[in-house]
């Protein structure tokens, strides 16, 4: 299957800059993954479509002020950093995704707006690649990041970060700070929806995946199958891991709000192969997935057989993005390239700050 089979065209002005003017005020799209039929909502009107007894999981990872600029010693000049994860916490090195990575080379040093100073090292995997290894001389922490850094919007969204992102470009639901972009199906939701799909007996239940650059990195093989995804790591709590094995085991629909929450517990689900042998064995499936902290590069795109999640809420994704061909998996690729065409002519606002998706 060819990268090109998930392209489309997109009216630059349909790809929102900013934020609804208040949370949860936005277009609502309902995909029938089956049929392919689109009905047009608002999401005010979600708990009225989500069946009763549903299980819905959420991403908690809080978004890190994880872009950096760092001025190069040798030149004066700023260079921009987005910092994902820690390579090693005890030697303070970091990983960054760096902005014209081919002339930020291993011995360059870096100071940042509070004096700190950060030295690019050999890594390996990093040569010819846009990702650096940071070192620092001590440990920095999220206080750091708070003083030096800035919210890492996405690169489509053209323009410096706001007072106003630092609250709308993060979930109300947040607690674990870790991501270097927001899980962002979340963003529709506020606390008053949350309470209206608890008063409708809609249960809810949260997963963390910190969210790194890899998932957002543009798919640069003719062919997906040659795709290879960076590693995240995510963790399913005990109380989620047993609150999901009851719903399946009940008949219960699992609906995973945003692809982040569909790619962990997707990872940490058991395999057909383990499904099938269980069940057979004792006519009862008891552990559909397992709690735990992992990592994971699972890519799925059309022909992947999801083993947990039976329903999915979402945003509208970049063309030739491993999420576009994620939701095809999930919905089939003419389905969801028939809804973006829908989308467009219905004028829906696009990618993390725009318009939703309720996929049934």
């Amino acid at each position: 299957m060819l990268t090109s089979d998930f392209n489309f065209g997109l009216p630059e002005e349909l790809i929102a800059q900013h934020p609804s003017g208040v949370r949860g005020q936005d277009k609502l799209m309902l995909l029938n993954r089956v049929t392919g039929e689109v009905e047009h909502h608002m999401m005010d009107d979600l708990p009225d479509l989500i069946e009763p007894g549903t299980l819905m999981i959420f991403n908690n990872s809080r978004v890190r002020r994880a872009r950096v600029y760092g001025i190069k010693e040798t030149t004066g000049r700023e260079t921009e950093f987005m910092f994902l994860n820690t390579i090693d916490k005890e030697c303070c090195i970091w990983n960054t995704m760096v902005k014209s990575a081919k002339k930020q080379k291993p011995g360059m040093h870096y100071k940042f707006p509070d004096g700190t100073v950060a030295q690019i090292i050999e890594h390996e995997g990093n040569a010819g690649t846009e990702f650096r290894a940071l070192k620092f001389d001590f440990a920095i922490d999220e206080d750091w990041f708070e003083r030096n850094g800035h919210i890492p919007l996405p690169p489509y969204i053209r323009r410096e970060d706001t007072v106003e992102d630092s609250e709308r470009y993060q979930n109300v639901y947040a607690t674990d700070t870790g991501s270097a972009a927001c899980p962002t199906a979340g963003l529709h939701f506020t606390n008053e929806m949350l309470s209206r799909l608890d008063a409708k007996g809609i249960e809810r239940k949260f997963v963390t995946l910190h969210v790194g650059l890899g998932t957002f990195l543009p798919v640069r093989e003719e062919n997906i199958e040659n795709h290879k995804m960076h590693e995240e790591w995510y963790t399913i709590p005990k109380e989620t891991a047993d609150a999901i094995n009851k719903a399946k085991k009940e008949g219960r629909p699992i609906l995973a709000v945003g692809t982040t929450s569909v790619r962990t517990l997707e990872s940490a689900g058991r395999s057909l192969r383990e499904l099938t042998e269980f069940s057979s064995k004792t006519h009862e499936q008891t552990e559909w997935v397992r709690a735990g902290t992992s990592s994971t590069s699972i890519f799925m795109y059309p022909g992947y057989k999801f083993k947990v999640v039976d329903k999915m809420f979402t945003n509208f994704h970049t063309p030739e993005s491993t999420l576009i061909m994620l939701v095809s998996a999930f919905a089939g690729r003419e389905n969801i390239l028939n809804a973006y065409k829908t989308a467009i002519e219905n004028k829906y606002r696009f990618f993390s700050y725009g318009d939703c998706m309720y996929i049934c």
